[in-house]
């Protein structure tokens, strides 16, 4: 039954990728809601079918099977109605090195339809957001990889999405840097965006989420809050237990701290 009153609402999708050698299934039957307003975080290894699911909810994949609403509306039904609804920054920002920042943001809000007046209204908007003004006039090429990333997530929300995606925002940055994406983060779903964040860190997803889900190998094998995963895992070890998230992870995937080294990461702040 369709949940009229989520964000997010994906059920059984599938994506098969066909070849000489055979199908290859990248998601395998993942249902989720995610509720309006919240930060809803989706962790996995490489390859675990994040990436590929995300890209079926923001139209940039066709959906193999399965069904998915998105701000209320039918992906594979009405993908423009989709796009009008969201914002999107994956893990590469698209960003054009030669203009400037307020440029850069400045041609997105035309290209959204918005007049001269409100593009610039808008730009000074944004740039404020991200405590970017100070840079505003600088060529990006000059940005510090964090600043391009702001300025990534700042180009997301020209059209004043209802749901902002994020694939792996922080991947690659400093730890001071990775704070102050968090800190963005915070506010813009303070001002009522939800939130579909994909992450490889740990923390991140603990910091940040209010729910999350672990997909593995194309399904998802867990779901809840991150207190509340910590403590049914905490019950089934048993008393003196004080599991962190990396020990949620490591259950729900069968992993060991040798195997996934390198796939997902834990940050201290």
């Amino acid at each position: 039954m369709t949940d009229a009153s989520a964000a997010i609402e994906a059920t059984d999708l599938v994506k098969t990728y066909r070849s000489k050698e055979g199908d290859v299934d990248a998601v395998r039957g993942v249902s989720l809601t995610v509720a309006h307003g919240e930060i809803f975080g989706f962790l996995g290894p490489n390859g675990a079918g994040k990436s590929t699911t995300v890209r079926m909810l923001t139209t940039l994949l066709t959906i193999t099977a399965g069904s998915a609403r998105v701000a209320g509306v039918e992906v594979i039904d009405d993908p423009d109605g989709v796009r009008r609804r969201i914002g999107v920054a994956l893990q590469e920002a698209g960003l054009d090195l030669r203009q400037s920042g307020r440029e850069l943001l400045t041609l997105q809000c035309r290209l959204f339809g918005m007049s001269a007046a409100e593009a610039a209204d808008r730009t000074q908007e944004l740039l404020e957001l991200v405590e970017l003004t100070e840079a505003a006039e600088r060529r990006i090429q000059g940005y510090s990889g964090g600043m391009k990333r702001r300025l990534d997530l700042a180009s997301a929300l020209v059209n004043r999405p209802d749901i902002l995606f994020l694939d792996e925002p922080t991947t690659g940055l400093d730890p001071a840097s990775r704070l102050v994406i968090w800190d963005e983060v915070r506010r813009i779903n303070a001002q009522g965006t939800t939130v579909f964040l994909t992450t490889q860190y740990l923390e991140e997803a603990d910091q940040l989420c209010g729910r999350l889900a672990i997909i593995d190998d194309g399904r998802i094998v867990s779901e809840g809050t991150p207190a509340a995963l910590k403590s049914q895992l905490a019950a089934r070890l048993g008393p003196g237990a004080d599991p962190s998230l990396d020990d949620v992870f490591l259950d729900a995937t069968g992993r060991t701290r040798e195997r996934v080294a390198g796939e997902v990461q834990e940050v201290q702040a």
